[in-house]
């Protein structure tokens, strides 16, 4: 894997990158469907490719390790092969699940021992593990086994999981370089920078993990509830100590607003469910605003969905229908707002890598900021 930026935006720290995987090149900044168990929820695999223009998903260890389960993603010789994708994937680590189950899971040295939530059965991940896990998956990207802390957490805690996170980040390291890929092309481990929210943390974190000299760095533990301003107050201390030739992954982030503001701090890849999951709720992003298209306001408006966007579907169905779609729990109404929001996202990584090439980043985000921030 080789990360190279090629331009610098003159009043940001925004930056033009390309990631060359095995799967394929990235243009960066880059945002990341999530598709948890092989599946962006709401779309199929060709349209992920054709319309919306998808360069790299993401899927997720836990999931994938309890359903399908390895033996089947292993026999059908990886999950690229399994789901029919042959870009680029990333896979997360678990970590976050395990975060969230904190009523099920128990963390020691040697690692987590947790129970599903599908059917309460007791499983155990260790760092060395999860390598495995995401070997047999066969993800282009592979995630270290980190603690992901609550938000608020008080110091004691913090320093306790961070050391915790490092010493996991040893071993994944170790038991990386001694497996080989099992698939035939290269798979990249990516640390990941915790901390919370406290700022000399976040700083020995992105150090140490500057040190270990991988072309991709993950941010975790932040859009876990604080505020926004110690979002990007934490992501631009971490992005400021971490290597310049190296990309930079700000994992579970998040509106489109938050785009904005991280690709100006130095963010270079970004997830998040929000698209989707808006989307099958009724909320979308537009080239005019936001839309709750569930409002009475748009029962019978009959223009298109989004008539400034370049995607066909958002000029070939209406307001009034996807708000009846949408009201009638059809499933075409999750599909078509999902798509929809999934192309407003790409289309805005597209356009900020436009600008950050113009050098014009930061005066077109002052437009853009007060269009995703528009409700209409």
């Amino acid at each position: 894997m080789k990360f190279e930026v090629s331009k610098e935006d003159d009043g940001s720290a925004a930056r033009l990158g390309h990631l060359t995987t095995d799967h394929g090149q990235l243009e960066t900044p880059i945002f990341m469907p999530v598709g948890t168990l092989g599946s962006v929820k709401g779309v199929n695999q060709a349209q992920l490719e054709s319309l919306v223009d998808a360069k790299i998903i993401l899927g997720n260890t836990y999931h994938l390790y309890l359903r399908p389960g390895l033996d089947v993603i292993g026999s059908a010789g990886g999950l690229h092969k399994f789901i029919s994708w042959d870009r680029p994937l990333l896979t997360d680590s678990g970590g976050y699940q395990i975060y969230s189950l904190s009523e099920r899971r128990k963390l020691t040295d040697h690692g987590v021992t947790f129970t599903s939530h599908i059917d309460g059965s007791k499983h155990f991940f260790s760092p060395e593990s999860v390598i495995d896990i995401q070997r047999t998956i066969g993800a282009d990207i592979m995630m270290a086994l980190d603690e992901c802390t609550p938000y608020p957490c008080d110091r004691d805690y913090a320093i306790k999981s961070l050391d915790l996170t490092h010493r996991w980040l040893e071993r994944c390291i170790k038991h990386d370089q001694k497996k080989a890929p099992k698939y035939g092309y290269n798979q990249t481990l990516a640390p990941i920078v915790q901390g919370s929210v406290y700022r000399d943390l976040r700083l020995q974190s992105s150090r140490e993990i500057a040190g270990y000299g991988s072309m991709i760095n993950a941010i975790g533990g932040l859009s876990v509830g604080e505020p926004s301003e110690l979002l990007y107050e934490m992501t631009g201390e971490v992005c400021a100590n971490l290597p310049k030739n190296a990309a930079r992954y700000l994992m579970g982030v998040g509106t489109p607003i938050d785009l904005l503001e991280c690709i100006a701090l130095g963010v270079d890849m970004f997830d998040c469910v929000l698209p989707s999951r808006n989307a099958r709720h009724g909320l979308l992003y537009t080239t005019q605003g936001v839309v709750n298209i569930k409002n009475l306001k748009w029962a019978q408006c009959h223009e298109p969905i989004d008539d400034g966007s370049t995607s066909p579907f958002s000029r070939k169905y209406s307001k009034a229908y996807l708000r009846h779609l949408i009201r009638s729990k059809e499933m075409l109404g999750a599909q078509v707002a999902t798509l929809q929001n999934l192309c407003f996202y790409l289309r805005l990584m597209e356009d900020a890598r436009e600008n950050i090439r113009s050098r014009r980043f930061s005066s077109w985000k002052e437009e853009m900021t007060a269009l995703v921030t528009t409700r209409i």
